[in-house]
């Protein structure tokens, strides 16, 4: 066992003497600075409108910073569990912290409810439950959309972390399955300046496709570089880069670029029969009452979602343990287990012991950035 996991081990072990506590204590830790900065500040804002008290229990929410890094945010976990007695956590918003986080959740068996979609080994996720949608089954609709295009190739542009690695994997499976030949695979980390020789050589390829995997204001850069090079046939982006940042900050260079989301990105444009049109435009209205309009994202409908979740969950959970205890803790997970379907903004949940994603094909909407507007065309 290695000197960060025995620590948390022994933290773990005393927790599990202390006596119950008179709260539920949520720890957050979000990107709210660096690179994913633009993912994290949404979802802090949206803690600001969770309700004072659950089931009869008043809440202490404890909000972090881990500035867009593993280490920071296995701290950040480390911290909530130990000193701040958190219940449960919530975050991070990027990819590297949030699998920071998930080592600690697991060992000090408390529920993460991951604000991004990482992926972890078999085992590893029994006490992690994801937010977003899971990137297969964002990947399976984006080649699903390209074959209707008649789209006969694709290139890969995207992160080299795992949030990258993941989209790679998943959109070469569908893709071998519906024909689809991967023709380049240029990578690039979050913190570089310019994509310009990876946008060369995937444009020298001649893809009738390119799937730009990044997140918030990082997706414009290779956007921009692809068609500066020249680049005209579809270019699609991945749910992490279908927000306003994209549309504000990368004008016409963005223009008829598309992307699988979650409702919530344009919710008014769902059927009306859609189970998370209402709950998203109510969720809406609340955010931009306080933080103005067309300030929101699908972070933060991510967010109110684990709200939603709690609001259930905990309930329950009360009927069998006392807050600030292992047996409170274990109760929540056992709840999301097994409580059934709930409807959130980006969806409907229904996680099970074998499924800490939850989500169907409900919880995906192909847009395209049409005027300033992501409009949906499914």
């Amino acid at each position: 066992m290695n000197v960060v996991l025995r620590g948390i081990a022994i933290a773990a072990a005393a927790l599990a003497v202390l006596p119950s506590q008179a709260e539920i204590v949520i720890g957050a830790s979000f990107s709210i600075t660096g690179p994913a900065a633009a993912l994290g500040i949404a979802p802090r804002n949206t803690m600001q409108l969770f309700p004072e008290q659950i089931g009869g229990e008043k809440l202490r929410i404890v909000v972090l910073d881990d500035a867009t890094d593993s280490v920071a945010g296995s701290k950040n976990a480390q911290r909530l569990v130990t000193e701040e007695k958190a219940d449960i956590l919530i975050g991070s918003t990027a990819s590297p912290p949030a699998l920071g986080m998930a080592e600690v959740a697991l060992a000090s068996q408390t529920v993460q409810l991951a604000a991004a979609p990482i992926e972890l080994p078999p085992g590893r996720d029994s006490f992690t439950f994801r937010l977003p949608q899971g990137i297969a089954l964002m990947a399976e609709g984006t080649v699903e959309q390209m074959k209707k295009s008649g789209a006969r190739s694709f290139a890969f542009l995207g992160y080299t972390d795992s949030y990258g690695e993941s989209w790679l994997r998943e959109m070469s499976r569908y893709a071998d399955k519906a024909g689809i030949k991967l023709v380049a695979t240029e990578r690039f980390s979050r913190t570089d300046s310019s994509v310009i020789s990876q946008a060369l050589k995937v444009v020298s390829a001649q893809p009738d496709a390119v799937l730009v995997v990044a997140s918030g204001s990082g997706a414009v850069m290779p956007q921009k570089a692809l068609v500066e090079r020249g680049y005209k046939d579809r270019i699609y982006q991945t749910y992490s880069a279908v927000a306003p940042d994209l549309l504000r900050m990368g004008g016409k260079d963005v223009e008829g670029t598309l992307g699988l989301s979650g409702p919530a990105v344009a919710a008014d444009q769902l059927p009306d029969a859609h189970p998370s049109k209402q709950v998203a435009l109510d969720f809406i209205r609340l955010y931009e009452s306080k933080f103005g309009a067309g300030s929101y994202n699908q972070f933060a409908a991510n967010v109110w979602g684990a709200k939603l979740l709690l609001d259930k969950a905990i309930p329950i959970a009360l009927k069998k343990a006392r807050p600030g205890t292992p047996e409170f803790r274990l109760a929540l997970k056992d709840t999301l287990e097994s409580m059934g379907e709930v409807v959130v903004p980006q969806g409907v949940l229904h996680y099970t012991p074998g499924d800490h994603y939850g989500y169907d094909s409900r919880a995906r909407f192909v847009l395209s950035a049409q005027g300033g507007r992501w409009r949906g065309i499914d």
